[in-house]
């Protein structure tokens, strides 16, 4: 089977990305810079044959696809599998806050424990990776020789790239998950294959970085 090209892009930047406050799920729009940085990552895939746009069905990754899909003319497919991981109780508070009121909870979340669950509802690093493998490996093999986009966030892209270069999930993280960054990644039966990451030559400054994935 030929293999399937991936574009993986993470979200452009939200207000609470600003004020690293935990998102998770909730449904956040995004900030001005957000939509810029969107802008610019469809400009920057505008000669790109891309057959497919797929999205996290949360408003701000949908909307960063959107961006490609009004340059590509290609529709945006959302998708739940593409969803950032759930956070639980975590949600809509910050990292501080979070520090101060639950720091058993922080220290293991901290430490990357791979079973451990934010309360209420939230999903462990193992579950993460077995929704985010699931998802794409299905997404992927429906293109194979083809080239698709697949816009999610940070959470998700971090499970990604720990897949493609044989990582645990509690791996201590060296790279980078900007906002609106390019990322491109093969897949086949075998397996995913990272082929380049954390792309932002078409912002003109730093996207914010997510060290807490």
């Amino acid at each position: 089977m030929d293999p399937t090209r991936i574009i993986a892009v993470r979200h452009g930047e939200t207000s609470w990305n600003a004020d690293a406050r935990i998102q998770g799920q909730r449904d956040i729009g995004l900030n001005d810079t957000g939509r810029w940085q969107a802008r610019r990552v469809g400009q920057a895939l505008a000669d790109e044959p891309i057959t497919a746009v797929y999205s996290s069905d949360l408003e701000r990754a949908q909307a960063t696809a959107q961006s490609i899909s009004d340059v590509k003319g290609v529709p945006v497919i959302p998708h739940e599998g593409l969803r950032e991981r759930s956070f639980g109780m975590f949600e809509g508070r910050t990292f501080d806050e979070i520090h101060q009121t639950w720091p058993e909870h922080a220290n293991s979340w901290r430490k990357r424990i791979p079973e451990w669950q934010p309360p209420e509802g939230g999903e462990s690093l193992l579950q993460l990776r077995e929704r985010v493998t699931r998802t794409l490996e299905q997404l992927a093999a429906r293109h194979p020789g083809e080239q698709i986009v697949v816009v999610a966030h940070g959470g998700v892209l971090d499970a990604l790239y720990r897949v493609a270069t044989g990582q645990d999930v509690n791996s201590p993280r060296t790279w980078e998950l900007p906002n609106g960054a390019i990322n491109r990644l093969l897949w086949t039966p075998q397996g995913f294959t990272l082929v380049g990451w954390s792309d932002t030559q078409h912002l003109d400054h730093a996207a914010a970085d997510e060290n807490t994935a």
